[in-house]
Order: structure tokens, then C-alpha cells, then sequence
């Protein structure tokens, strides 16, 4: 009979380090943009360059704020107020001062995202907070930072003229955190656009809905590090 396959080293988890280093890369990328391209539309998305940033800034926020208390909700989000600037915009917590322009936009993402890897970084693993696609622990709020990163630096990039491949690693640990039946026939940058409803795979329709699962995968026990 042949023999089962022995089962691999567990996938790395995810870090604050990587959460970093994808808003890193992607403020690097976007940095290369041409100041009168940021009013056009971020690839499929309704809302242009600017305000994509703006939400991707609130997500990396929003994220660490829903960490942060000492007793997180575990039953709905912190109650900052979210409001659109116009209608059909994003409802953000977060907005980039104009005057600023894309420098003053881009160092919004960057502290945004710095907030939430300090945060990250410093909650308990075996603490919980709500999010409505699961509740989550700091390695998931951080892989969903990630994501959000990756994906809607994709959007931006299309909008703005720029080539965007984030690292393969990245996109592999941030598959195999939040989309665990996302098939692994196919490279993980390709495989997660095709998750967050972007791009087609071959052999899988194209999704038109999706959602992550943020639930921890394995019980971490109190006091870990």
C-alpha cells in the first residue's frame, strides 16, 4: 500500500513584523505615483485612489483600536463614529488632511499601520476581540491588516498606473490564516486575489461574494507569548 504523505512543518504565523513589512512595501510602491493620478477610480473599486488609501488606513486603525482596551468587545466594534465625505464614499474614522497631499496620505497609512503592529505586538495571544467575519486574536487582526493591505494595494495600483507582486510568503501565511479552503494549486499571490474576488483561477469561478474566517485556529493558552 502506498504510504500516507508525512504531514509538513506547521505554516509560520503571522507577525506584526510581516504585517510592517507589507505596509512598508506598499508605501514604497505607492510612493512612485504620479501627484495628478490619485482622483482617478482604484480598479474595480467605487472610491478613488485617495479615498481607497483613506479606508485602508481606517481598516489598519480600526483593527488595532478593536485590540487595544483591556477588555476588547466581543460582541460589536469600538464606537468611534464613521462617515462618508460624500455619498457612496467610505465611511472612515480616518482622514488624510488634503493640504498634505500624497506624502501627508501616505504617512496616514504608515502610522496606521504602525499602530496596529504595536498593538499587535503587545496583546496576549490568547486574547479575543470582535470582528464580523469572526472573532479574532492579534495574529488574526494582523493577518486581516495584511490582507486588506495587499489586496487594496492591488486596487491602487491599477488606478494609479504601478506594478504590484507582494512577497509569495506573505501571501501564502495570510492564505493559510484566514482562507484555509482556498486551494493551493496555484501561486498565493494569484490565489488571493482570486479569494478577495479579483482575479479569476483556473478551475475555480470567479467569486462575486466572499469573506474570510478570522477565528484562531488552534486554542492558545492564557498567558502565552
Amino acid at each position: 500500500m502506498p504510504r500516507t504523505p508525512e504531514p509538513g512543518p506547521p505554516p509560520s504565523p503571522v507577525t506584526a513584523d510581516d504585517l510592517d513589512r507589507a505596509v512598508r512595501l506598499a508605501v514604497a510602491t505607492l510612493g512612485e505615483a504620479s501627484p495628478a493620478a490619485w482622483a482617478g477610480k482604484a480598479g474595480s473599486l467605487e472610491w478613488d485612489c485617495w479615498e481607497t488609501v483613506e479606508h485602508l488606513g481606517d481598516d489598519l486603525f480600526a483593527y488595532a483600536a478593536q485590540l487595544a482596551p483591556r477588555t476588547p468587545p466581543l460582541t460589536g466594534e469600538v464606537p468611534f463614529v464613521w462617515e462618508s465625505r460624500r455619498p457612496g464614499g467610505p465611511a472612515n474614522a480616518i482622514h488624510a488632511d488634503r493640504e498634505a497631499g500624497p506624502a501627508g496620505l501616505l504617512q496616514v497609512l504608515e502610522a496606521s499601520g504602525a499602530l496596529l503592529a504595536a498593538v499587535v505586538r503587545t496583546t496576549p495571544p490568547h486574547v479575543r476581540a470582535y470582528h464580523v467575519f469572526g472573532i479574532s486574536d492579534p495574529e488574526g487582526f494582523a493577518a486581516m491588516g495584511i490582507t486588506e493591505t495587499l489586496v487594496h494595494t492591488h486596487d491602487l495600483a491599477q488606478g494609479l498606473a504601478l506594478t504590484w507582486t507582494p512577497p509569495a510568503d506573505l501571501c501564502a501565511r495570510v492564505l493559510t490564516r484566514l482562507f484555509p479552503d482556498a486551494p493551493r494549486t496555484a501561486a498565493p499571490w494569484p490565489t488571493l486575489l482570486w479569494a478577495t474576488g479579483r482575479a479569476d483561477l483556473p478551475g475555480h469561478p470567479r467569486r462575486t461574494t466572499w469573506r474570510w474566517d478570522g477565528t484562531p485556529r488552534k486554542a492558545t493558552a492564557p498567558g502565552g507569548s
